[in-house]
């Protein structure tokens, strides 16, 4: 019985990887091992990023309800703490787009956290 080669299973497996490393900088967009070693690596960091810009965008937004914050007299923690208090359910990225687009509309938040504060 004859062997079997896997010749366009194989070629069609290298293209794959080959047209993925496209634009690549010389030879890791060329040839088939530096292809694919930079495409496993470019494919590692592209999940790891993912989960990395969650992080990173939640600390820039809690940096612009702080500055925000400190222009009214209050610290970020005793801001969510009174915003908690009141009963007032609002996420970080609507507050810190608030602070820079509205900040009258974050001014009232503000004395809505002063008052629950106070009251407690």
């Amino acid at each position: 019985m004859a062997r079997v080669k896997n010749t366009v299973v194989t070629r069609r497996r290298r293209k794959k990887i080959i047209k993925q490393a496209k634009g690549y900088f010389v030879s890791k967009g060329a040839l088939y091992k530096t292809a694919n070693e930079q495409v496993m690596r470019s494919l590692a960091y592209a999940y790891r990023d993912r989960k990395r810009r969650k992080r990173e965008f939640r600390k820039l937004w809690i940096q612009r309800i702080n500055a925000a914050a400190r222009l009214h007299n209050m610290k970020y923690s005793q801001l969510i703490h009174g915003l908690s208090l009141a009963g007032v359910e609002v996420n970080r990225k609507m507050l810190a787009d608030l602070a820079v687009n509205e900040p009258k509309d974050f001014a009232e938040y503000v004395k809505v956290a002063q008052k629950a504060i106070e009251s407690k």
